[in-house]
């Protein structure tokens, strides 16, 4: 059968919203995410400190693409301001193994990240479910790597050059880009996440996190 496609109304019922959400729940865990939680988007940590750690160290990425600073241009008031207008989110996380997000050869275009991408569709099939059944404004945000790492690595960012994004319905800013302290917020909901980096020995580490996020409405 079918699916019908809502049409875009400003008055959503509480109850279709409780529906749909759910819905959205589900499809997270049909796609492969290990838990995800509805939460209000007051829940939503927002620090200026999260944007400045893109510029302290800076980060290798930092200039390369549309969805990193500084041609990601929201400052974190703005963050605020685009938050506020909504009511609910979908907050993703994905367990991926420590040995994604460690290692001296981390940032090598060799070094995949599969969980990574694998958080760009989830959060890009999330947006997509939504904006079908009624949800226009839906937004996303993916968590760990920029889309230029995960995506496009080996390659200079089209959409810097006016070129248009080669993958512009599956890339989305990421959530520390945009000031939200995803660390916080997933510890705040019951995930354990861990401090990983180059150095960092992964047999001491029980496993990464990719965390997402989609503003519904």
């Amino acid at each position: 059968m079918v699916k019908e496609v809502a049409a875009f109304s400003e008055n959503v019922s509480d109850e279709k919203l409780e529906t749909d959400i759910e819905n959205y729940v589900n499809l997270t865990k049909e796609l492969g995410a290990t838990d995800v939680k509805k939460i209000r988007t007051d829940m939503i940590i927002l620090d200026e400190r999260v944007r400045a750690r893109c510029y302290s160290p800076r980060c290798p990425y930092y200039g390369t693409n549309l969805n990193c600073p500084p041609h990601f241009d929201w400052d974190v008031e703005k963050s605020r301001e685009i938050v506020s207008k909504y009511k609910y989110a979908v907050f993703i996380m994905l367990e991926v193994p420590p040995e994604e997000q460690t290692g001296k050869d981390y940032f090598s275009p060799k070094h995949k990240l599969p969980g990574a991408l694998k958080m760009y569709e989830i959060v890009a099939k999330v947006q997509s479910a939504a904006f079908y059944d009624g949800y226009p404004l839906a937004l996303g945000f993916a968590g760990g790597g920029s889309c230029k790492r995960v995506f496009c690595s080996a390659v200079d960012c089209k959409g810097i050059k006016g070129e248009g994004c080669r993958m512009a319905l599956k890339s989305n800013p990421t959530m520390h880009g945009a000031g939200m302290d995803a660390y916080s917020m997933a510890s705040e909901v019951g995930w354990k996440i861990y401090p990983l980096g180059k150095t960092t020995d992964p047999s001491q580490i029980p496993h990464g996190l990719e965390l997402g996020l989609v503003l519904i409405h």
